[in-house]
């Protein structure tokens, strides 16, 4: 099942089921409880804004979980999870612009991940139990100022939590394994990682695990399960997003999330006159 979030008639909030690549089905109820498929179907050009497929509670990424990326960082394998957090204002959906911030507009990078959407509450959950807790997967850019990571501060949360910097869609995905999944990140149509969830350090189920262990996981919560080889920092000369720039994450069994790059205005000077 594939579910999306949706601005729909009388500008109303809807989630909903895709049934076709034009045809939706409103669903009724909660998805994270009880929910029904209406009886009739709209057309998929007659969405007004797809949104965020899910709005969360938290949102909880992992750093260097994949084996290139790790070895293209130049770092050892971690001996368990990279837990850090964005903040949940960074959450944008399909077809949005990420923003390059006025503050540090220079060295914004790309990041591809598959994304785990917690389905009810998750707390000390075993890593043979976790699929229970997962309502779906969807396609997520853990977008990162490395100036700031790197270089400027001394932790990670503002450099991955500038407003736009955690684009997800453009669906929930419930009917895919996880652990198996060609993900791909293109930069105005350009190929620049191309790997597979296999690739993982820690698959997904133990990463729910693992996380629960630590933190109690609220439906609607967004786990990032880390980014693949071919980001651009590590690339010689290094590669970052610019102004007119179009990403697209692409994910086999989800689809692709696609957003373009503006850069910010910075603020007025309240003095002038």
């Amino acid at each position: 099942m594939k579910i999306l979030r949706y601005i729909g008639e009388r500008n109303k909030e809807f989630y909903g089921k895709l049934v076709s690549g034009e045809s939706v089905k409103p669903i009724e109820g909660d998805i994270f409880g009880d929910f029904s498929e209406a009886d009739r179907a709209i057309k998929r050009s007659s969405i007004k804004r797809m949104l965020p497929p899910v709005d969360p509670p938290d949102v909880i990424a992992i750093g260097l979980n994949y084996k290139a990326h790790a070895d293209e960082s130049g770092s050892p394998y971690p001996s368990a999870p990279v837990i850090f957090l964005k903040a949940t204002s960074s959450v944008i959906g399909p077809e949005e612009k990420i923003v390059l911030p006025h503050t540090a507009p220079d060295e914004v990078d790309y990041e591809a991940e598959l994304a785990v959407v917690i389905g009810r509450t998750a707390h000390n959950v075993a890593p043979r139990e976790a699929a229970d807790y997962i309502l779906g997967y969807t396609c997520a850019n853990d977008v990162s100022a490395r100036d700031c990571q790197t270089r400027l501060d001394r932790q990670w949360a503002r450099a991955k939590s500038f407003d736009t910097f955690c684009p997800i869609g453009p669906c929930i995905a419930s009917d895919i394994d996880p652990n198996s999944q060609h993900i791909e990140l293109k930069l105005n149509g350009e190929v620049m990682q191309d790997s597979n969830t296999s690739d993982l350090i820690f698959p997904v189920y133990e990463l729910v695990s693992y996380v629960s262990m630590n933190m109690t996981l609220r439906p609607g919560t967004v786990i990032l399960t880390g980014t693949p080889s071919g980001v651009g920092f590590t690339r010689n000369p290094p590669v970052f997003l610019r102004p007119g720039d179009t990403v697209e994450v692409v994910i086999d069994g989800i689809g692709t999330l696609t957003n373009t790059v503006v850069a910010e205005e910075p603020p007025k000077n309240k003095d002038s006159a």
